[in-house]
C-alpha cells in the first residue's frame, strides 16, 4: 500500500449552524447524504453551468466540533474560500483557508488501518483509494500509522492518471469547462436528482439532451509525452487537446464527433509529432443516464 502527501492540495473548513443548508444549494453534490467517514466529490459551477473549482467534501464529526472540510486545489484554497464567503450572506457560518495547517494524503493500493484524521474513500473511483485530512508535518508518521509507505506525490499522479481522474488546471480549464466535459458524471461528481445548485439547470440539460460535445479519455502514448496543452490532430484536423501524462499513459479533451469522424476514416491521433492511441474507444460513449451520480 501506497501513500502520498499532494503538495497542490489544501483544505477549507466551513462550520456553523447554517454550514450544510448553505454548501448544499450552492453544490454539485448532494451533502444529505453526508456523514463522518465518508466523503463526496462536487463542484462550485458558474450560473452558466461551468467550473469554478472541484474538491472533496467530508463532514467532522460531532465530538470534534463538528463542520465540513473541503479538499481542493492549493492555488483555489483563497478564492475559493472569499467566493463562499460571498454567497453566505447572513446565514451563520464561519469559512476558513486551513491550507497552511492542513494537507491531503493520498493512500492507494490498499485499505489503510484506522486513523483518527478525518480520512475517506475517494467517491470518484474505487481503484483510486483512500484520502486524509492531516498537517504536512504528521504525513510521515500518518502513513506509518495506516501501514502505508510514503512515496512521492508523482506516484500518485501516474496513478490518477492511469485511473482516467482528471485534475483541473492541467486536464480541463477552470471556469470553460462544464462537469460533463471533466467526467464529473462519470465520476460521481453531479447529483442529477437534488434540488437546485448554482449552474444546475444548464447541466441538467446538457445531460438529458446528450449535448456533452468534448471528452477526457486516457490516451496511450508512443513515444515522449506531449506537453500538456499540445493541439491533438487527426489528418489535418483538430480534434482536442493534450493534458497530463506519466508512464505512457494520459489524459486527454478531445472532441467526440471530430474523433468519430477520424475512426471511421481510420486517420490515427497525433500531438507534437507522437502517436495517441485511444485506452477505451467506448470512454467517448455518451455516459448511462442516471438521477444519482
Amino acid at each position: 500500500m501506497k501513500a502520498a502527501l499532494l503538495p497542490d492540495r489544501g483544505v477549507i473548513k466551513i462550520s456553523g449552524a447554517d454550514a450544510r443548508h448553505l454548501l448544499n444549494g450552492l453544490v454539485t453534490t448532494d451533502l444529505t447524504l453526508l456523514e463522518p467517514g465518508l466523503g463526496r466529490f462536487g463542484a462550485l459551477l458558474t450560473p452558466q453551468g461551468k467550473i469554478v473549482a472541484d474538491f472533496f467534501i467530508t463532514e467532522i464529526a460531532a465530538e470534534d466540533d463538528g463542520g465540513f472540510l473541503l479538499d481542493c486545489p492549493k492555488t483555489l484554497a483563497e478564492p475559493l474560500t472569499t467566493k463562499l464567503k460571498f454567497y453566505k450572506l447572513r446565514a451563520k457560518v464561519l469559512i476558513e483557508n486551513l491550507s497552511d495547517r492542513l494537507g491531503v494524503l493520498a493512500v492507494w493500493d490498499g485499505a489503510p488501518a484506522a486513523t483518527s484524521a478525518p480520512a475517506f474513500t475517494d467517491p470518484r473511483n474505487d481503484q483510486l483509494g483512500w484520502r486524509i485530512i492531516v498537517p504536512e508535518l504528521l504525513a510521515h508518521k500518518t502513513a506509518e500509522a495506516i501501514g502505508a509507505e510514503l512515496v512521492d506525490a508523482a506516484a500518485y499522479e501516474a496513478h490518477r492518471i492511469a485511473c482516467g481522474a482528471p485534475a483541473g488546471g492541467v486536464d480541463f480549464a477552470y471556469g470553460d469547462a462544464f462537469p460533463h466535459e471533466a467526467n464529473m458524471d462519470r465520476l460521481h461528481g453531479v447529483d442529477f436528482g437534488k434540488g437546485c445548485y448554482i449552474g444546475q439547470e444548464v447541466v441538467s440539460r446538457m445531460h438529458h439532451r446528450g449535448t456533452a460535445r468534448t471528452r477526457i479519455v486516457r490516451v496511450l502514448i508512443d513515444g515522449a509525452a506531449p506537453q500538456p496543452g499540445s493541439e491533438i490532430t487527426a489528418g489535418d484536423k483538430s480534434v482536442g487537446t493534450m493534458g497530463s501524462s506519466a508512464d505512457g499513459c494520459g489524459l486527454a479533451l478531445l472532441r467526440i464527433d471530430r474523433v468519430a469522424d477520424a475512426r471511421e476514416a481510420s486517420l490515427p491521433l497525433g500531438a507534437a509529432g507522437i502517436a495517441l492511441r485511444l485506452v477505451d474507444p467506448d470512454e467517448l460513449k455518451p455516459a448511462v443516464r442516471k438521477t444519482v451520480a
